[in-house]
């Protein structure tokens, strides 16, 4: 039975491998010289390089001698909410080959996975770092030339509580409000036989009690979702003919540490380590470790399968879709905003099957803070804004780019995000006003309810609870409607059934119903206006435009999602429903335009109080709702707004989360769409040319990148329904390949040279009399 078992493996590994080796053909032409390579080792963690797969992130770099690896995991929460790393590994090798003159640390794109190699005095070795797609098992292969000892450990600055510093606290959910002398509790952390066990293990009252009692959920405490209490988190690192070998101490940047040492039982050519990772919620860590060991057992009997069927994946990845820009001369700022487009693209494939969605202010990349911000000497567990808390302005930008590059495995992580916590919000509108709908707000935690701090420590007496007392937050509701706008794309490109989504797209536009009626109500006796049609009063456009009144960001929300909604095949909706949204849709008020030197121009809101942040959000209506652009009616209303609205133009940027570049895009202003959208994705300044930021968030800046691959995508292509615009906003002068994806499972491939279109494939073909060729 054994026999027939390995001989099963043995042929699924023969097929992959063949499949891997065909794609491979086909893929080796494409971003083999995006490869980042480099010849001198790092001065430090600022100067690492990106590596996963699955669901976790390295940061590797070689420092005097050692390969130093920090690892996350995704919903590593701790009782605080912050998002904890992993660890760090550290591994030394003996004879130490990178003493000597040779030195070359690569990332392997299309493979993805990191080599550091290293030749001194006839000895030559190579690490490769490497994460299993389909299991939380990260993995250190080491070969050499000549048989040589290998140290390895596991690094931990939690070996002890910590008492939280006062800035620290932002990097969980208490911010500025955290209790005095706030604690990171410690990680148990020792040998097991011969390898190194460590968790962390959440005690079972956290932020998540505080903030129900705060925000006055109590009485349906025990029906909300709760992902904090007993939380386990960690794993095992170990090795074949590995045993331990003591621990020590020390500091790294500003922080101290413990080490747990691992070294090889005998000299060998060939080594490999391997770090396992597990999460689960359990009242009895037993359990949590018995699922750890089951983890190993089935790692261990199918590594091989795991490494082929881990490359299969890389090679499908990016096969999905791609964009290469100017490739005949490398040392272009063309060229570099192509490469860096794929070099984003992989860092965010690193958390293609996390639980979690990877987080807009560092993903699982982050780095001690003081690299960042150097007045920030805290412990590499530090980001600004938060770990378990969603920030959903932000984190838009970060999945919307996985849409037309056909990377839907990505984006579920953040749509679970939600579909999870439609009931806590659903409870949220009952306890607080006893009407249906699900109130989610802009700013929440992993559970659902605003962020403990941003709720407003000095409320009134008597304010409403379920409102935040906060000016940046007040009344922003409306952001949750581009999630239900990627749920809806996901159908019309894919075919996707989303009938387990319906109910939440309806919740959500249900709130707005009711909440408006509601608050109408407080005001007078009518609950809609002379016109038939609900106030949406209080209301806010983003962050910027607050106390508006008929937010134009709002009403293009609920137009779109509801008459999306509408359009849907009849299996979706009974005739009940389709009669409810339909007058449902009569009531969203018109967008308010307004006049500025003579011309039409989209207006913020009807009115609105004061000015709060930088948003335009009166061109929400050209991104992401897609009420106005180049094929739409009153093109010119929006192009007038771009151009001449005072604010519009005050707010322009490229930095951080701004999006004028994808404004710029789709109104096929190209000038304007190639200047923000390359500076947007040239190089970062850092060691890796893709570790954008801080902009107005952290270091990598996920939204920055997000936002700069939107635009690229919509300079090449646009959709409107079955209509598909090609080079809309595309410089003629600048080369480009690109195959991205487009509604109704179509792929589009095209390339331009010297200003000439030479080849565009569309797939299926008959999808070809729906495309529209613009390049000017």
């Amino acid at each position: 039975m054994i026999l027939l078992s390995t001989k099963i493996i043995k042929k699924q590994i023969l097929f992959l491998l063949f499949v891997f080796i065909g794609v491979q053909l086909h893929a080796q032409t494409r971003n083999s010289n995006y490869n980042i390579v480099w010849n001198t080792q790092s001065k430090n963690s600022s100067e690492s390089m990106p590596c996963g797969g699955g669901d976790i992130g390295m940061n590797v770099w070689m420092e005097n001698g050692d390969v130093l690896i920090y690892v996350a995991k995704s919903g590593n929460f701790d009782e605080n909410n912050a998002l904890m790393k992993t660890g760090r590994l550290r591994i030394k090798l003996s004879p130490n080959v990178f003493e000597g003159q040779l030195f070359k640390q690569e990332l392997h794109l299309q493979e993805g996975y990191v080599t550091v190699q290293g030749e001194n005095k006839g000895v030559k070795a190579t690490i490769k770092i490497w994460a299993d797609v389909f299991s939380s098992v990260a993995h250190v292969d080491i070969s050499a030339n000549k048989k040589i000892n290998v140290e390895a450990a596991y690094e931990n600055w939690r070996y002890q509580d910590r008492i939280v510093k006062s800035r620290e606290n932002f990097a969980n959910s208490w911010k500025w409000a955290a209790p005095k002398n706030n604690v990171y509790k410690k990680d148990v952390i020792d040998f097991n036989g011969n390898e190194v066990l460590f968790y962390h293990h959440n005690i079972a009252e956290t932020i998540f009690d505080a903030t129900v009692k705060q925000q006055g959920m109590d009485a349906v405490k025990d029906q909300l979702y709760n992902p904090l209490a007993r939380l386990a988190f960690g794993g095992s690192f170990s090795g074949r003919n590995f045993v331990p070998a003591g621990t020590y101490q020390g500091e790294y940047v500003n922080t101290d540490y413990k080490g747990w040492k691992l070294k090889s039982n005998t000299a060998a050519k060939e080594h490999a380590l391997s770090l396992y990772l597990y999460n689960e919620q359990v009242n009895d860590i037993g359990n949590w470790k018995r699922s750890l060991d089951s983890l190993q057992s089935v790692v261990n009997t199918n590594s091989k399968l795991a490494a082929a069927k881990t490359q299969q994946w890389w090679q499908q990845f990016w096969n999905r879709s791609f964009i290469e820009i100017n490739n005949a001369d490398t040392t272009s700022k063309a060229w570099q905003v192509g490469r860096n487009f794929q070099l984003f693209r992989y860092m965010l494939a690193i958390n293609a099957h996390g639980g979690w969605p990877t987080k807009f202010n560092g993903g699982l990349l982050t780095v001690d803070p003081v690299f960042t911000d150097t007045s920030n000497k805290l412990t590499p567990d530090y980001r600004n804004w938060g770990g378990g808390l969603h920030t959903a302005q932000n984190q838009r930008l970060v999945y919307f780019p996985t849409i037309k590059n056909g990377d839907w495995d990505l984006l579920q992580p953040q749509l679970n995000f939600y579909l999870r916590l439609l009931k806590n919000a659903e409870l949220r509108s009952k306890v607080y006003w006893n009407h249906g709908g699900a109130c989610f707000t802009e700013q929440m935690e992993n559970y659902g309810l605003p962020d403990f701090a941003e709720y407003g420590q000095k409320r009134p007496d008597g304010y409403d609870k379920g409102m935040e007392y906060n000016a940046w937050l007040e009344y922003e509701w409306d952001t949750v409607f581009e999630f239900c706008l990627m749920m809806l794309e996901e159908n019309e490109y894919t075919g996707k059934d989303i009938s387990d989504k319906i109910p939440f797209i309806e919740s959500c536009l249900q709130f707005f119903d009711e909440h408006y009626q509601y608050l109408a109500k407080q005001r007078g006796s009518k609950v809609l206006d002379g016109e038939g049609k609900l106030v949406l009063y209080p209301g806010s456009g983003g962050e910027t435009f607050k106390m508006a009144n008929n937010s134009t960001s709002t009403i293009a929300a609920l137009q779109t999602i509801t008459k999306w909604l509408l359009a849907l095949p009849a299996q979706y909706l009974t005739e009940e429903k389709i009669k409810h949204w339909q007058s449902f849709l009569q009531k969203i008020p018109p967008v308010t335009l307004s006049r500025y030197s003579g011309k039409m121009i989209i207006a913020p809101a009807k009115t609105w109080e004061r000015i709060n942040n930088t948003e335009p959000t009166q061109l929400y209506t050209v991104f992401p709702w897609g009420t106005y652009g180049i094929s739409k009616p009153d093109y010119d209303v929006a192009l007038n707004t771009f151009l001449m609205d005072t604010n519009v133009i005050k707010f322009k940027s490229h930095i951080g989360w701004k999006q004028d570049n994808i404004f710029a895009a789709r109104l096929g202003l190209t000038n304007d769409a190639w200047d923000l959208t390359s500076k947007k994705l040239q190089n970062s300044g850092r060691r890796f040319p893709a570790f954008w930021g801080p902009g107005f968030d952290w270091v990598p800046d996920h939204n920055w990148g997000g936002s700069g691959m939107i635009g690229l995508q919509e300079m090449l292509l646009q959709v409107d329904d079955k209509k598909i615009m090609l080079f809309a906003a595309w410089p003629k002068n600048i080369d480009v390949h690109f195959k991205l994806n487009a509604p109704y499972n179509t792929t589009v491939e095209a390339e331009v040279k010297n200003g000439k279109l030479v080849t565009i494939k569309v797939l299926p073909v008959e999808r070809m009399k729906d495309v529209t060729v613009l390049l000017q």
